[in-house]
Order: structure tokens, then C-alpha cells, then sequence
């Protein structure tokens, strides 16, 4: 230490998280059946590539047949193995563990989350080698089990990204991408896994409304091993025979998909990808700037606005991360009609507002002097909250409503803003719709349900077929849905296409409920490309703001600070936007790493574009 001399301000290093990796210890000589059991299920929590050390575990026969790739089970603690008895354990060369716990999710072999809560009972047998005398694992369930706790430090979520098939395609070419969460193991090759993941197209749940750009039967080549960015932040991806005629278009639209998947998988994203046919000559190269051309995607378009009404009932704007608010352009304003909620159009040229008393829907242009038409829609409902919901804008430019009236009900779609309502079909929707917000995307939907006085955060998928004018028109929808996924490849122009004698007949399919153990959910806004924020409590709790993914997992990181009496909340799919709410305190902003700021005193019903 120096016992003289000034002070300096010195640059400090950042703390390097160290890259971990868990071995599983193989069985020692002679183990009991206990410890063979207990070593096994270890050794499935372990780094080891292809479980060779839980295959030590086996018998050669059952090592042949077990397929860990199958599933993963997640309980809620690590599985309680306990005897059991068996019809031959008075010839001590036979042994039962029964594995119980909780279930909390399930893993399929696409890497797709799916909650999964319930009871789960699994027998492993054990025998004993008559030649060398060692316990073995001859009978065991198929997949992998293990605890919460060793899933979330084994495994990380990634999102895979495909081109939304009903999504818009801008006058530049330019696709709609939309993201499918997956986990992969982290400390097992990663960026391999993602790939070959995402070479074998979208998952089930999402493939009706997603498409590849990748053609059928394209892998990785054969022996290609594992694959990783070089110092410059460029991957090579060597594909098989399948690739080789792929055209110059086509292949930019794969490489593509590849930047915007591995692109928060390493620590400082890869840059550029290049694609090999088989013979390890080149297919093509893609840098990030040009794949911002080929497809929009995420952050690609911030929001210059935050929106909110003011304590005028008129519908005010800041700039983003700004505290002084002015009136938008245009009749709403200047408070032509009095409103509690409001909606902009991802363009920010358009906005909806509804009504003080929530009977009635306006469209309105975001310029000077525009004036304000005739309400666009009308509701029955007796009250306030048995009116309208606060409305929705797609990427499309189609606005969403839902009609809370108990004696009519509906989810309805105004193509591009105007005209005559298609009414949504929601075949599997079970209650009301409280709160409908649709994704960027254009292919996702979420929504608030009510029934019997509670509820629950939802989300669908959107499909879309054109019908002939005078075919059922909103009761038509229900009638095909069932074909809908099947046609929605070509029906990626129908709505607002302007096309004579058709017109949209557009549903919600398989709907699904994302945060089950919330019995009162208030408020929900999307939040990235495959992540919503979540104002909700649980039975007997208190409010709480969480973050959920789309498939129902809770997503790495710290929840957002708590706030009391959040009323309303919004979030930018650009996540590096502020959270925005309203609350007791009025408007109130959360950047990342920070509090809650008090932004307005007075105003409600804040929002961001879409």
C-alpha cells in the first residue's frame, strides 16, 4: 500500500461473469441403488453434451432406447425418489424408485415452453449385473426431468424468427417477422442448437401463421460440428444438398432469419452470417444492415411519441422520455370529442379514440385542422364497462375493438380504420373480452377475459382468409375457421386489400392462458416481440407488475419495480423504451435500472403506437 502521493480516479474493469460449466460424476464401484438413482438425476442437470455420463447410469439396452431429446419436464422442486417395492425384492437383485413431484412445464422435442402444473409419478427399475455385481437403470420414462431451479440454470430462452404469412409487406418488398421462443441449453453449444432449431421451421402452435425461408429438407451438412461466430462477429453456416439451388433472394432471406435469431444469443451478437452449400462453396453473405432491408423487426421502427388523454379528455403526446406534453395534430386534439381512451397507428399518422362515457369509436388524422367524421361504431351496453375496450392497431393498419355489451358481445376489426366492422371469430374463448392488444407481428393476440368475476391474460393466434362478400360476413368467420391456417399463406393480402366482391373473415385460433395463477389481471401490454408486461394478482395477494413470455414463461431478469394502484400500462415492443402507467400518482415512467418517475400529474390511459 502507498503511504503517500494524490488520489486518481482509475477506469475499473467490469466483473466478468465466469462461464460455469456443471460435469456429472459417473457411479463409483459398487454404489447402492439409492445412490445409482440420485447420481442419475444429477447427471441429467450436468453440461454433458449428449448425457454420456447419466448413460453410465444404464444398462446398455436402456441407454439404447432412452431418448432425452424427447422432452424435458420441469417440477417444481428436484424429483423426491422414493423405493418401492417389487415382485422380486427377496431375491435382492431387483429394485423400483418411485420419482413424484409437481409439474410445473414440459419442454417438447421442438424446444417449445408449454406450462404444465399437475401431480407427476414415474417409476426408474434398477437390476443388478450378475457378472460384475454393479446396479444399473434397465426402465426409465423417456425425456429428461429435473427441478425449476436447475431448468433455469440450465436453460435459456431464444427466440427464432420466421416471416408472417397474413403480415404486410411494404412497397419496398420488406416482410414481417415474428419471433418463437424456444430453450436451448446454455452451456451446450447454443448457437448450434438454435439453428438446427430453427432449420426445422416453427413450432406447431405458430406454423398456421409463419413461414421459413429455409426450403424443406435443409440442415446442417453432415459432420459440420459445432458452429460459432469468429473474433469478427461473422458465422459460417454450412448447409446440406437441400440448399444448393437455392436462389440469391431467397438464400438473403434465410441468412435473414439467421441475424435476427442469434443476434442476443453471444455476448456481442454476430454481425454477419455467411451460407455454404455442400460443397462448402459460398451461397451468400448477409451483414445486419442489409437484413433490416429484407424484413422489419423489432427495434427496427422507435416510437416518437408517448400518448395519454390529459385531464381535458383530449389526447395529448410527449417525446419519448420527455416531461412536457402538447395536443396531437388533428379534431382529437383539441378535444372535438371527449375521450377516456385512445389508440395511435404504428405509423403515427392516425389515431382512435373512444368516448368519456365509452359508447363510441372515432378515427381521427394526426394533422392540423383534420376534422372528425361520425363515429365509426356504437355500443348498447347499459354502462360504462359493459361498452367499449380501449382499441388495438395492427401492423396491417387495421384497428381492433372488442364490444363489452353482455346482450352482444364482440371482437371487431376495422380494415385499415374504416368502413363496415368484421366481426372476429373466437371459437374456444370462454367469458368476455375485457382488453384486446394485438402484436406487432400482426399474427398474435392478446386479451383480458372476464368470467364469473375473474380475469385472465390470454393469447391467440390470428388467421385470415378472404370470402366472398354475401358468404356469412361475421358469422361466416366461425364457419372457417377450421381453414383458416391452410389458407393463410395466400391470404396474407386479402384484409384491405381492395379487391371487388371480398373482404376479410378473420379468427382467433387455439387461445391459451398465459398466467393461470393470476385470478385478477388489470392491465397487459405487449413488450417485445414475444414478451408482455402484466399488471395482475394473485388469489389472496397483492398487485404485482410481471413480465411473461408468449408461451407462458417467466423470462430471465428482475421484474419491473413495484407501483401501487397501477391502473393502465404500456410498453414499446422497442425494449429499450421506457415502461408507462397510470397509477394513483398519475402518469408515471420506469426506464431500465431505475424507479418509478412521476411524469403528469393528471392523465389517464397512456399508450404507445399500435
Amino acid at each position: 500500500m502507498p503511504d503517500s502521493g494524490d488520489l486518481r480516479g482509475v477506469e475499473s474493469t467490469p466483473r466478468q461473469d465466469p462461464q460455469v460449466r456443471v460435469f456429472a460424476l459417473p457411479p463409483r464401484e459398487n454404489a447402492s441403488p439409492a445412490e445409482i438413482v440420485q447420481g442419475f438425476l444429477e447427471a441429467l442437470t450436468s453440461d454433458d453434451p449428449q448425457y454420456e455420463t447419466a448413460r453410465k447410469y444404464l444398462t446398455g439396452k436402456a441407454s439404447h432406447q432412452w431418448r432425452p431429446e424427447r422432452s424435458i419436464t420441469v417440477l417444481d422442486a428436484s424429483p423426491n425418489p422414493e423405493a418401492e417395492r417389487t415382485g422380486n425384492r427377496e431375491s435382492g437383485d431387483d429394485y423400483a424408485y418411485g420419482l413424484t413431484g409437481r409439474r410445473v412445464a414440459r419442454i417438447d422435442a421442438q424446444h417449445k415452453y408449454t406450462s404444465d402444473a399437475g401431480s407427476y409419478a414415474k417409476t426408474i427399475h434398477l437390476v443388478q449385473d450378475k457378472g460384475s455385481k454393479q446396479w444399473r437403470i434397465d426402465a426409465l420414462p423417456q425425456g429428461v426431468v429435473m427441478g425449476a431451479s436447475d431448468f433455469q440454470r440450465n436453460y435459456e430462452s431464444v427466440n427464432k424468427y420466421y416471416f408472417a404469412t397474413n403480415g404486410p409487406t411494404t412497397a419496398a418488398g420488406r416482410l414481417s417477422t415474428v419471433a418463437d421462443p424456444v430453450y436451448v441449453r446454455k452451456q451446450v453449444d447454443p448457437v448450434t442448437q438454435v439453428i438446427q432449431a430453427l432449420l426445422k421451421g416453427p413450432t406447431r402452435w405458430l406454423a398456421p401463421v409463419a413461414r421459413s425461408g429455409f426450403p424443406a429438407g435443409v440442415a446442417l451438412r453432415p459432420g459440420a460440428g459445432a458452429l460459432t461466430p469468429d473474433d469478427q462477429n461473422r458465422l459460417t453456416v454450412p448447409l446440406n444438398k437441400a440448399a444448393d439451388r437455392v436462389g440469391s433472394r431467397q438464400c438473403a432471406r434465410m441468412a435473414a432469419q439467421l441475424l435476427f435469431t442469434l443476434q442476443d444469443l453471444t455476448p456481442t451478437g454476430v454481425t454477419s452470417v455467411e451460407l455454404q452449400k455442400s460443397d462448402g462453396s459460398q451461397l451468400c453473405t448477409l451483414n445486419e444492415d442489409r437484413a433490416q432491408d429484407i424484413a422489419s423487426h423489432g427495434t427496427a421502427k422507435r416510437p416518437e411519441f408517448e400518448y395519454f388523454i390529459d385531464d381535458k379528455q383530449r389526447l395529448v403526446r410527449m417525446t419519448a422520455g420527455g416531461t412536457e406534453a402538447e395536443q396531437v395534430p388533428g379534431a382529437l386534439g383539441q378535444g372535438t370529442a371527449l375521450l377516456r381512451a385512445a389508440a395511435v397507428s404504428r405509423d403515427e399518422k392516425s389515431a382512435a379514440g373512444v368516448s368519456a362515457d365509452g359508447r363510441s369509436l372515432y378515427v381521427g388524422s394526426l394533422v392540423p385542422d383534420a376534422p372528425l367524421g361520425e363515429a365509426l361504431l356504437r355500443s348498447q351496453g347499459a354502462s360504462p364497462d359493459d361498452r367499449l375496450t380501449t382499441p388495438s392497431w395492427d401492423s396491417r393498419g387495421d384497428l381492433w375493438v372488442a364490444d363489452r355489451n353482455p346482450q352482444d358481445p364482440r371482437l371487431l376489426l376495422f380494415e385499415k380504420g374504416a368502413g363496415e366492422p368484421v366481426e372476429v371469430a373466437t371459437p374456444g374463448l370462454d367469458g368476455r373480452i375485457d382488453a384486446v392488444r394485438v402484436a406487432g407481428d400482426g399474427v398474435r393476440v392478446a386479451l383480458i377475459v372476464e368470467k364469473d368475476g375473474k380475469t385472465s391474460l390470454q393469447i391467440g393466434r390470428i388467421e385470415r382468409e378472404k370470402a366472398a362478400v354475401g358468404d356469412g360476413g361475421g358469422g361466416g368467420a366461425a364457419g372457417s375457421a377450421g381453414s383458416a391456417g391452410s389458407a393463410a399463406g395466400s391470404a396474407g393480402s386479402g384484409a384491405g386489400s381492395g379487391e371487388t366482391g371480398a373482404r376479410a373473415v378473420v379468427s382467433i385460433q387455439e387461445l391459451r392462458s398465459l398466467m393461470p395463477q393470476f385470478e385478477a389481471v388489470t392491465a397487459m401490454s405487449w413488450a417485445g416481440d414475444s414478451r408482455l408486461v402484466v399488471v395482475g394478482r394473485e388469489s389472496g395477494g397483492v398487485q404485482q407488475i410481471r413480465y411473461v413470455q408468449v408461451d407462458g414463461s417467466t423470462p430471465a431478469g428482475s421484474a419491473p419495480a413495484s407501483l401501487t394502484g397501477v391502473k393502465q400500462i404500456t410498453a414499446s415492443e422497442d425494449e429499450r423504451l421506457p415502461l408507462v402507467a397510470y397509477s394513483e400518482d398519475g402518469i408515471v415512467r420506469l426506464s431500465s435500472g431505475a424507479q418509478w418517475q412521476k411524469v403528469i400529474k393528471k392523465g389517464t390511459a397512456p399508450v404507445y403506437p399500435g
